[in-house]
């Protein structure tokens, strides 16, 4: 074996897979639909044609990348543990559930796999919009624990999203006040608003806060939220029809900048 790793991605709705060596420099990488293998160290071409091996499909060329872009140039200087593009919806609660699953039987489900539930099914609604020229991030790390959700970022704007877990439930939004059910009051929009306000400042760009109520069975908005966007998940396609804001070269110069982990590290 000659070490490299390979590592599947989705970037703008095409299937890519980077080739990698033990340090984590990028050597090439695979793009399924243009049936092409673009060689970054042409010296390495046999070791990078055996680890593809078993995604090749079908004739391949192979060569030289075509003249990248500022934000690919972007996105292969950094390191692997520093790209946050590759994580999935619900990234941090995957890695938290697959280290402590907890109880095999519990009297009530784990919170943590109905927070999961949401965050997958708002994620993959978001990731459908990479053809309308929309791009998301999921699972940001922020300083002290935190996280956004999501961060869509696209001809609309940005936005960070927080998905929230309300199967079924009657939906009660009040100032800052979230209630499920008959359930006690949550001040969940206080908590949306704060995650777009750090991302304001990581990004220097106006981060507009929403909120994703999943599975809703009624959604009742007493008191307009001050700022705070509240969307079911079958609303969230709507968000794609936004435009006028950013330029396509705006959005991929804040996408790069926002897939840096190191951005969000003083905010």
């Amino acid at each position: 074996m000659n070490g490299l790793r390979v590592i599947p991605t989705w970037q703008a709705g095409r299937e890519r897979f980077f080739v990698r060596d033990p340090d984590g420099r990028n050597l090439a990488w695979y793009d399924r639909e243009a049936a092409r293998v673009n060689l970054l160290r042409q010296d390495r071409q046999e070791d990078v044609l055996q680890a593809l091996a078993p995604y090749l499909t079908g004739s391949v060329s192979v060569g030289p990348p075509p003249v990248p872009t500022p934000a690919e140039l972007a996105r292969l200087s950094l390191h692997p543990d520093d790209d946050l593009a590759p994580n999935r919806p619900g990234e941090a609660l995957l890695i938290a559930l697959d280290r402590d699953p907890g109880p095999a039987r519990l009297l009530r489900p784990d919170p943590r796999r109905r927070a999961l539930t949401a965050e997958q099914t708002v994620g993959e609604a978001l990731d459908r919009m990479d053809g309308a020229g929309w791009r998301a991030l999921h699972s940001v790390p922020l300083p002290g624990g935190d996280r956004i959700h999501h961060l869509l970022i696209g001809p609309g704007g940005l936005y960070a999203v927080h998905s929230h877990y309300a199967h079924k439930q009657r939906v009660t939004v009040t100032g800052t006040h979230v209630t499920l059910g008959r359930r006690r009051p949550e001040p969940l929009l206080r908590l949306v608003r704060a995650c777009a306000d750090r991302a304001c400042h990581a990004l220097t760009a106006e981060v507009r806060p929403v909120l994703v109520l999943t599975g809703a069975s009624r959604v009742d908005v007493a008191a307009t939220p001050r700022e705070v966007r509240v969307l079911t998940d079958a609303d969230v396609p709507a968000l794609a029809r936004q435009g006028g804001v950013l330029k396509p070269a705006d959005v991929e110069a804040l996408y790069a900048m926002a897939r840096d982990r190191n951005t969000w590290t003083r905010v």
